[in-house]
């Protein structure tokens, strides 16, 4: 049954407590990927590469000052996560987040609040013709609302990122529409065909647009996007043909644990998003005949870097020129959803090859232990979704930081509101080892 439409479920109870290995090995993780925010993010901008080597070194040319905003959204979160944990001074964090802010609010080229999805690491000048993101812009919010919340003592924070959320028009990005918002735009072509039409990594974008101080969208846009639903083997879930990562990157700042979409069939998306990452376990799974590699404690594909360049690649369904590749990623995002089996595979993995995948800033982007082929790359949003999950995992916090924000929380409770009886403990989930009737077809 596809979550929450009539299916028998339980409401999950507490995550097991982690071992103290699991505790240091997620410590390590989460202390490598911070390294990577504080180590490639412009001291003066708060910019964030959008990639670099994975030992360090400098990168080519073509991507030594190119920021992501959507990587720059995922460190602002990991200025909050390590100031948190103490890996650095509370007001060395603080200043850091408000000069950020500040340069972003009053300095970052803009239309209509929108930013461009690549970046110049020290101006924020427009990189490569990059489009006016959308999306992209939804993860830098994410991270403005996440600072917002941990930072919320300090008004020069407050303002400036209640500034860079307000002055989006959510509005115009919908070009016409009622209710489906536009992919980007760019000055020469103006806006692009695409639109948020079906169900991925959307959610933290209508949820933004919905509860916008200025230019809110009708809450009726949240039922307008479809919800295709993908059966593979007992799995049932809402989705499409899309990388791992559209169950994961929502899920990083939002909480959806406890809620249903207010409308039949009333999907739950914390569920959905649990049965979508067993499901993909089980198809990595099915290609381990071709891909010996692939086993119940080493799987996960998801958009990443390959031997011939990027890919956006997965299943199920299978889609992208699948290899046998491995990206730590994608069971690293799904930490906090389904840790039993998130956690061993990259506890494995590190075992198995860490001498060549596991570096300086944590796992190599992607691997193939078929042809011994290894990314000489990280990425910043892949170590961004595992760094959130992780600390989700041990701490809910990033939920709590970014759950503090009231426009976040009215547009949620306007289209999937809490469940009374389900209890909203930061370590919810499912148990270590357990199958529950809910999760399969049939």
């Amino acid at each position: 049954m596809v979550a929450g439409t009539g299916a028998v479920r339980l409401d999950p109870p507490s995550f097991p407590a982690l071992t103290s290995d699991e505790r240091a090995f997620l410590d390590d993780l989460e202390r490598r990927a911070v390294r990577y925010f504080d180590a490639q993010s412009d001291p003066a901008t708060g910019l964030v590469r959008d990639r670099a080597r994975a030992d360090g070194s400098p990168h080519d040319d073509a991507h030594r000052n190119v920021a992501s905003i959507a990587a720059t959204g995922f460190g602002l979160t990991a200025l909050c996560i390590e100031a948190d944990r103490g890996w650095v001074p509370r007001p060395a964090a603080v200043k850091r987040a408000r000069r950020a802010l500040e340069f972003l609010d009053r300095k970052l080229p803009d239309q209509h609040g929108w930013r461009y999805h690549f970046v110049d690491l020290h101006t924020g000048a427009r990189a490569w013709q990059s489009e006016l993101s959308s999306i992209d812009t939804a993860w830098l919010l994410m991270g403005v609302l996440a600072v917002r919340g941990c930072f919320g003592d300090d008004r020069s924070i407050v303002r400036h990122a209640t500034s860079l959320y307000s002055r989006v028009d959510f509005r115009w990005m919908l070009n016409g529409s009622p209710s489906l918002l536009s992919m980007g735009w760019t000055p020469e072509h103006g806006f692009l065909d695409a639109r948020w039409s079906h169900y991925c990594e959307l959610m933290a974008l209508y949820l933004l647009a919905i509860g916008s101080p200025r230019t809110a969208i009708p809450a009726d846009a949240w039922f307008a996007w479809s919800r295709p639903v993908v059966t593979f083997s007992t799995y049932q879930f809402v989705g499409a043909s899309d990388p791992l990562f559209v169950h994961q990157y929502s899920h990083a700042w939002i909480d959806f644990r406890g809620r249903r979409d207010a409308r039949a069939p009333g999907v739950d998306w914390w569920q959905n998003s649990i049965i979508a990452t067993r499901a993909h376990r089980a198809f990595c799974l099915s290609l381990a005949r071709k891909f010996p590699s692939y086993s119940a404690d080493v799987w996960g594909i998801t958009a990443s870097d390959g031997p011939h360049g990027y890919q956006a690649w997965g299943g199920p369904p299978a889609h992208g020129p699948i290899d046998g590749t491995i990206v730590p990623a994608a069971p690293g995002g799904s930490l906090m959803l389904t840790p039993d089996i998130a956690l061993p595979a990259l506890e494995t993995m590190k075992v198995r090859w860490g001498a060549t995948i596991y570096g300086r800033y944590g796992f190599a982007d992607a691997f193939n232990p078929k042809t011994g082929w290894v990314d000489a790359d990280v990425l910043g949003i892949d170590l961004g979704i595992m760094l959130l999950s992780a600390e989700n995992l041990r701490s809910g916090k990033v939920w709590d930081w970014t759950m503090a924000s009231p426009e976040i929380r009215a547009a949620l409770d306007r289209v999937a509101p809490r469940k009374a009886s389900t209890s909203t403990s930061s370590r919810q989930a499912l148990p270590a080892s357990s199958e529950p009737a809910w999760h399969h077809g049939g």
